[in-house]
């Protein structure tokens, strides 16, 4: 059907877009703010820009009512993530390369828990919550624009 050729350009299409999907949702903490666009999608929700002073904030609210706010460095990182709503959301897509950290943490604690607290130097998380109420804050303090405090994150 397919010479040797046609099968090895399939092959290296194939692997490609395999390689680069990865890259598509790489809005979560510590990610770069140009793909906010596919955690929107991803949510099948709304999305508007806050642009303020310090950093700008992208306010992603899907059709639940849940909503994320990405908080972006004038430099385009993403350097902290809330989120509050009546369903939790996605939280290995939100904290990115940090889930499995929140994860481990989350692991340790007692079952009927409400809140999760997260304290390393590189990295915070809040999490808490019951059914229909959930909320939460992870951030970098590393990365905080100069002047932030960790209580504007909500």
């Amino acid at each position: 059907m397919f010479d040797q050729g046609q099968r090895k350009s399939a092959c290296n299409a194939i692997a490609s877009v395999m390689l680069a999907l990865p890259l598509c949702a790489s809005a979560a903490l510590g990610g770069v703010s140009a793909s906010s666009e596919a955690d929107r999608a991803a949510m099948n929700g709304s999305m508007r820009v806050l642009p303020g002073a310090k950093y700008t904030v992208h306010e992603i609210e899907a059709p639940s009512g849940t909503k994320i706010r990405e908080y972006v460095s004038p430099a385009g990182n993403i350097f902290a993530v809330a989120w509050d709503g009546p369903i939790m959301p996605d939280l290995r897509q939100t904290l990115g390369n940090y889930f499995d950290r929140y994860t481990a943490a989350a692991a340790g604690r007692q079952a009927g828990r409400r809140q999760i607290e997260v304290r390393e130097p590189d990295f915070v998380v809040q999490a808490r919550g019951h059914m229909r109420a959930f909320s939460g804050t992870a951030y970098l303090p590393q990365a905080l624009p100069e002047g932030v405090a960790p209580e504007e994150l909500r």
